[in-house]
């Protein structure tokens, strides 16, 4: 029998049973039983490990649908990373980055196949991609570092530096027009909504059991986040400072979208979005969001130079200020808060950090292309842990870089932040679209919080931020490929335009034709106009133009 003829006999039978008739057949019942009987046993034998089973009831189908739509796919992409904390502390032993990472192989193998007929390469042909091409492969050319302690170290570390790019090729992509990239934008909007509101509950309402267990499970994590008689909100996530960080700048860009030409109820509910931000901000009691909340806001006046929004800005900072200052010695949140802005009592953190950065200096210089990714903080104790750089703790994202990968590493991430943020305010100032024209100052002030806060905080390669990164650079980079066309150019007023436009006979262009004047019914005198580039006309009473 041949074989092609069976497969198609077999797959129409399958199609019968599971599309037409819906599983109400013998084998429907028999699949179904043998995947209670599956999960029965799993749940029974795993405990809390069972949680992966709806994950993977939900993720297989979610795949798939993630490989034919893109846009979808970045969607999942978003929820993922920003809940993948949460599932983390219900069962901590599940490597559920991985996952995230497959999602986003998953949909690149899906573009590729797509290019392949295609071959339409122009959502990559920009300055930001060659940048992050470049990026990628010096991080996987960092695998044969000659300096790196540990090859399985730079594994489990370059997907936060490079392997997460691919996200932005992805976006890029599947940005084929305005709509999809504000449905984007309000996804990671709302969901950064939903964070702030788990940080209010938290806060008001209590932490979960699983949520205390995974707290007292580390006596370093306890100390970090139980401070001033007081735990910390985190929302979603494992870490106070990155919850901050993502508050923070969401909430400028929010108030950026604010004044954009959006309904009133939007910008309502935008508001109410920034005040909630704003509260479990303070909450987290972390320093450095609160640096970066004034400076994006400062980058905001000063693109928008508008003197209401000035004067507004200036007059909620100094009250805020005054409210900060006069009530941070009896509130333990407000007196976090107003240890950001006094170098006095912030020294403590400051000096440790420089005092780190001298210590280091010398092995940068010696190193060009570093010492090996996972070399530093968590990674280098847990894969070099008699390496020198293993108690070697870099507090910020620049110094990690150039310890890891060298400081011709640290001068190409910094020419490729300068060229985003360049061509952010490049299209901000000549867009033509109102609705491109603020998302773009939105963005500004997004990657300017972030390049500041990469000093002395690792901010961009911890999601969701690292997600929401290459996200936003994708919007930036297709955002003006929708903005409203230029207006119709003028023609040159020459002297025959003019003509057409000013001279007739009786209301006759002078390009058409005319009968023939009478010359008897012409009489009277006559009247000179000069007229433009020094040609003098004499026009008769009835309308005859003579030389």
């Amino acid at each position: 029998m041949p074989v092609l003829p069976l497969f198609k006999r077999t797959g129409q039978w399958l199609s019968h049973r599971f599309i037409q008739e819906k599983m109400d057949n013998p084998l429907g019942y028999i699949i179904m039983i043998a995947l209670a009987l599956f999960v029965a046993y799993t749940v029974s034998t795993l405990g809390k490990m069972s949680i992966i089973l709806p994950i993977l009831f939900i993720a297989v189908p979610a795949a798939a649908a993630c490989l034919v739509y893109m846009d979808f796919g970045i969607a999942v992409s978003i929820i993922t990373a920003y809940m993948i904390g949460l599932a983390a502390k219900v069962a901590e032993n599940v490597p559920f980055g991985i996952a995230l990472d497959a999602l986003l192989f998953l949909m690149f193998v899906g573009l590729m196949i797509r290019q392949i007929k295609e071959r339409d390469f122009a959502f990559a042909k920009n300055k930001i991609s060659y940048f992050i091409i470049g990026w990628v492969i010096y991080n996987l050319l960092a695998f044969f570092n000659p300096w790196a302690q540990s090859q399985l170290a730079w594994v489990f570390t370059v997907r936060s530096m490079a392997v997460l790019a691919l996200m932005f090729f992805i976006a890029a992509y599947a940005f084929k027009d305005l709509q999809t990239i504000l449905r984007i934008l309000k996804l990671i909007i709302f969901m950064t909504f939903i964070s702030a509101l788990y940080g209010l509950k938290q806060e008001f309402v209590g932490f979960t059991s699983w949520e205390m267990e995974w707290l007292s499970a580390d006596e370093k994590r306890m100390q970090l986040i139980y401070q001033w008689s007081r735990i910390r909100v985190f929302g979603f996530f494992s870490d106070p400072t990155n919850y901050g960080m993502l508050l923070s700048y969401m909430a400028t860009f929010c108030i950026v979208l604010m004044t954009g030409p959006f309904k009133i109820w939007k910008k309502v509910l935008l508001g109410i979005a920034v005040l909630a931000m704003i509260a479990s901000m303070g909450y987290a009691g972390s320093r450095t969001p609160f640096v970066l909340f004034p400076f994006g806001l400062f980058i905001f006046v000063l693109l928008k130079m508008n003197k209401k929004i000035m004067i507004f800005t200036g007059a909620i900072t100094v009250l805020s200020i005054a409210v900060i200052m006069k009530g941070g010695h009896s509130n333990a949140v407000l007196f976090r808060i107003s240890s950001a802005f006094n170098l006095t009592a912030s020294a403590d953190t400051l000096d440790v950090r420089f005092e780190s950065q001298k210590l280091i200096q010398p092995y940068i210089h010696r190193h060009p292309i570093g010492m090996g990714l996972g070399s530093t903080g968590v990674w280098g104790a847990r894969f070099s842990p008699n390496s020198f750089l293993s108690d070697f703790q870099h507090d910020s994202g620049f110094v990690r870089i150039a310890v890891e990968l060298g400081w011709i590493a640290l001068i190409m991430y910094c020419l490729m932040l300068y060229t985003i943020l360049r061509t952010c305010i490049y299209y901000y100032f000549r867009v033509r679209n109102k609705v491109i024209k603020v998302i773009y100052m939105g963005l500004a002030t997004i990657f300017f919080q972030l390049v500041l806060a990469s000093y002395p905080q690792e901010a961009i390669i911890i999601l969701p931020t690292s997600i929401n990164f290459y996200v936003f650079l994708a919007i930036l980079v297709r955002l003006k490929d929708f903005d409203d066309p230029p207006p119709p150019k003028k023609r040159s007023q020459g002297f025959g335009n003019y003509a057409k436009e000013h001279i007739g006979v009786a209301g006759i262009p002078v390009d058409q034709t005319m009968e023939e004047p009478d010359l008897e019914r012409a009489k009277g005198g006559s009247k000179r106009k000069t007229r433009p580039f020094g040609i003098n006309l004499e026009l008769k009473k009835g309308g005859i133009w003579r030389r």
